[in-house]
């Protein structure tokens, strides 16, 4: 007789609440990086009456430090079937309501003029678009959150799946 494998789930598959549905890092743009290594290399003219030596040693180390700097304090955004996270704020997902893409001007009035001063921000100045949620726990004082993100059709989707 045979075996019908249909029925027996695999047994590392992952419930679909844990699948993420989008991941995006808020990594950031390259004329960041450049600027970093021009700061870096005011190391060398720092220390260059000491010896060259000692002011590319001082640039590559200060480089280093910005690089791992960048790395570690860059967000992420994950959505999963049952959570939303931003940065190092989590929230279930039922307590996500309406959810808006900005771009432009208008993306500028949501970080400033329209800001309300209860929200969250993971904002990120070289990143232009944004993605408001609103937040609908009667428990939380926050009424939105707002978020940069570069792909933010891509996000908008996976929360209103």
């Amino acid at each position: 007789m045979p075996e019908s494998s249909a029925a027996v789930p695999a047994p590392n598959s992952t419930p679909s609440d844990a699948t993420v549905r989008y991941h995006e890092k808020l990594w950031p743009n390259f004329w960041i990086w450049l600027v970093s290594a021009g700061l870096s290399g005011a190391g060398i003219l720092v220390f260059a009456p000491i010896s060259i030596t000692a002011g590319i040693t001082a640039a590559v180390i200060l480089f280093a430090i910005i690089t791992v700097l960048l790395v570690v304090s860059t967000p992420a955004i994950t959505v999963t079937g049952s959570t939303l996270r931003v940065g190092r704020a989590s929230i279930e997902r039922r307590f996500v309501g309406a959810v808006s893409a900005f771009r432009g001007k208008e993306a500028t009035a949501e970080r400033g003029t329209r800001l309300n001063g209860l929200a969250f921000m993971c904002i990120r100045g070289w990143i232009d678009p944004v993605v408001r949620i609103e937040i609908i726990d009667p428990s939380d004082r926050t009424p939105y959150w707002l978020a940069s993100t570069r792909r933010p059709d891509e996000l908008l989707a996976a929360l209103n799946s």
